[in-house]
């Protein structure tokens, strides 16, 4: 998945993501978005999450916000991601399918934030925050 800025808004490369910020998650195989409506899931009966759009364009459904405990979303800590439209948070449980992709864990949306819904990044490429940004982290007023 990519992160990107939320629907309609220009998201710079080297900027980091703020604990409260709206982004999109944007399959890069497909370049669809993480999506989700007030639509029941199949298996557990929780609020459905799938893909939506083209090349990471979509809509306002797309939207899911970082909750996270400091400012910004850091490398290696857990964070949450709430829905912007529907404030159900981005889970997984113990529910698969079997047909026709045997084994694939249903994602869904759940009302209550749980130990369900922590994701926490594994692989991927680390941007190097931005110029402005190092400015901004180590400036001390006298």
């Amino acid at each position: 998945w990519r992160v990107r800025g939320r629907t309609a808004a220009v998201c710079q490369r080297g900027t980091p993501v703020r604990c409260g910020q709206a982004i999109r998650l944007t399959h890069l195989g497909t370049g669809r978005n993480l999506h989700s409506h007030r639509f029941t899931s199949p298996l557990s009966g929780n609020q459905e999450v799938s893909a939506f759009g083209e090349s990471g364009e979509g809509d306002y459904l797309d939207d899911w916000t970082v909750v996270c405990s400091g400012t910004y979303w850091v490398r290696d800590d857990e964070v949450r991601f709430q829905h912007t439209s529907t404030d159900v948070f981005l889970s997984v449980t113990g529910e698969q399918y079997g047909r026709p992709i045997h084994g694939q864990k249903e994602v869904h949306g759940m009302a209550s934030s749980s130990q369900n819904n922590y994701w926490k990044v594994m692989e991927g490429i680390f941007m190097q925050p931005s110029e402005a940004f190092q400015t901004e982290k180590y400036h001390a007023e006298l």
